[in-house]
């Protein structure tokens, strides 16, 4: 049996990149750190992502071929520390959220432990093209 892709259905013309965007996203499915998100709008979303311990320093939002990449490193503790118990993770990690075409991202906060990054849809404006018709 073969995979039928969307180069296989006559009617879905320019979606070939749909298929990669959906194989990019499955393959980004670790679990930390645990994120929620959210509607607030009717066009507007947050993605809210735990990162206790990390500062603003440590963090790196960029937008990446219509994917928004949130990276973490936190930098190295230069003091000599004797932990009796580390049960507190200090790892590095990447989250990666494929956004739709009109999705832009907004501000960036953090709160509480919390980094918040907005994101809003523009609506683009209805279209009506009339395509004429040639004689020869």
């Amino acid at each position: 049996m073969t995979k039928m892709t969307f180069g296989s259905y006559p009617h879905m013309l320019g979606f070939e990149q749909l298929e990669q965007l959906l194989e990019r996203t499955a393959k980004s499915s670790e679990g930390y750190p645990p994120f929620n998100i959210e509607q607030t709008g009717e066009d507007s979303y947050r993605i809210t992502l735990a990162v206790a311990g990390f500062s603003e320093d440590d963090l790196s939002i960029t937008v990446e071929d219509r994917q928004l990449v949130i990276r973490g490193r936190q930098q190295e503790d230069v003091r000599e520390r004797i932990f009796l118990h580390r049960g507190i993770a200090s790892r590095q990690f990447q989250r990666s959220f494929v956004l739709a075409d009109g999705v832009e991202v907004g501000d960036a906060q953090m709160e509480n432990g919390l980094l918040h990054v907005d994101l809003k849809r523009q609506r683009p404006d209805t279209v009506i093209q009339t395509i004429k018709i040639r004689k020869d």
